[in-house]
């Protein structure tokens, strides 16, 4: 696809695919900002992270210097988190209005990545709550943003994934019909 034709139609193409893309890479940048507060924390530019007035469940602080947070790749996990959330805007960023059907495997890779992210936020949070006995509300808000962009993806994801079998089926019988 040319540049011009891609920045028109992201930036101003409609359909239902699109605007459920749009959703997800809000969420994205979303689930990224909460990366950067923790990073800011997490690397001592700011001594605390506030909590929610009156909850016990919160402890950002607690949680975001735990050992649990330091635990992986030799790093903090919040400069991860950014990468990580930056990697899926950028899948659902990529490609023009009727990618599903023009370049199936953009969307399918995205939704395979979205399922990884709800998975593994899952886990994280039942490790951050194995070990801290309280939950950082940044990245439990990262993990909503994971889970509502899966369910976002769906669709998406099912048009690809129709339209791979269904060129796969219609190889397979011009194969067949030239033996």
């Amino acid at each position: 696809m040319e540049p011009k034709q891609l920045s028109q139609e992201l930036r101003q193409g409609k359909n239902p695919d699109m605007t459920r893309r749009r959703a997800i890479i809000g969420l994205s940048m979303l689930g990224g900002s909460m990366g950067q507060l923790v990073t800011l924390y997490q690397t001592g530019i700011v001594s605390h992270l506030p909590d929610p007035p009156g909850q016990q469940l919160f402890d950002a602080d607690r949680v975001d210097a735990s050992n649990y947070a330091y635990s992986r790749f030799n790093s903090p996990d919040g400069p991860i988190m950014v990468v990580n959330y930056a990697l899926t805007g950028w899948l659902a960023a990529a490609g023009g209005l009727d990618r599903a059907r023009r370049n199936p495997l953009i969307p399918i890779a995205m939704g395979v990545k979205l399922v990884l992210d709800s998975v593994v936020a899952a886990e994280l949070a039942r490790e951050e709550w194995s070990e801290n006995k309280a939950f950082c509300e940044y990245c439990q808000v990262a993990t909503v943003c994971s889970v509502a962009s899966l369910a976002l993806a769906v669709p998406e994801v099912l048009t690809a994934v129709r339209t791979l079998l269904g060129r796969r089926d219609k190889n397979t019988a011009a194969d067949s019909s030239t033996q």
